[in-house]
């Protein structure tokens, strides 16, 4: 049933199927449930040269989605891409094909300049900033991962002594809208990292009932009277070791 507002993006509906549906796209279902999505495409083109992942499938389109395998393994691996609607709509599409546990590992900005680089955040929920996730889940400023999924996630880095701390991205599509207003009230409400996929990933897990994680690490600074980006991008041991610490944690979640 469809609930009406003044604003489009306020009006929910909770119907199940649509008039066009991942299904429609889906190629074969996969062999396995578990992928990790990253958004580190140096750290796919070393494991590829280092012979440890090997391309398991080609999804076609206007954008096309390639699809890895680790060797010896049952956990997949795809680069993500930017927004909601490009990473959050390819999710949809994975879970279709039977995907049913994801890892998610990449950067943001961080909020608070205490953040170092290269500082993972483990994610509890996102501030809905953005506009894909409203057509999955019925308005609200705050959306949360499952708490079991994340106590599994914060279980395994703490019995690993990996030091993360945990708590809520704020998710906007807008990049060069961030002004210092918004980032000020969005890091009073509680956002520790600002980045454009968390809030749509979530609500499709949720939407089609899967598990989801999420591992985003400190990168550029926006808390400051000027951006700075720190080198976030340059740091490839932490990349590299991020994507391999959500390998393990894929196959526990």
């Amino acid at each position: 049933m469809m609930t009406e507002n003044e604003y489009p993006i306020l009006e929910f509906d909770d119907a199940k199927t649509a008039t066009l549906n991942p299904t429609n796209f889906a190629a074969k279902p996969f062999d396995t449930n578990k992928m990790i999505i990253t958004f580190f495409p140096e750290v796919l083109e070393k494991l590829e040269a280092e012979g440890k992942i090997s391309l398991e499938r080609t999804i076609g389109g206007e954008n096309v989605v390639y699809v890895y395998r680790f060797a010896n393994s049952d956990v997949l691996i795809t680069l993500g891409f930017v927004g909601c609607p490009s990473c959050g709509g390819n999710l949809d599409l994975f879970s279709s094909m039977g995907i049913t546990k994801v890892m998610f590992c990449g950067g943001g900005g961080v909020l608070d300049r205490d953040i170092a680089v290269g500082q993972i955040l483990v994610v509890e929920g996102a501030i809905r900033d953005e506009g894909f996730s409203y057509h999955y889940i019925k308005p609200s400023k705050y959306i949360c991962t499952d708490p079991k999924v994340t106590d599994k996630i914060t279980g395994y880095l703490s019995e690993k002594s990996v030091p993360y701390i945990k708590g809520l991205t704020w998710t906007t599509d807008a990049v060069f809208r961030e002004t210092a207003d918004r980032i000020a009230k969005r890091k009073s409400e509680g956002a520790k990292i600002v980045e454009m996929e968390q809030a749509g990933c979530i609500a499709v897990a949720k939407f089609r009932g899967f598990d989801y994680g999420a591992l985003i690490y400190g990168g550029d600074d926006v808390s400051g009277e000027e951006w700075d980006k720190r080198g976030w991008r340059s740091r490839k041991g932490i990349r590299y070791d991020l994507v391999m610490l959500c390998k393990s944690l894929v196959e526990i979640i």
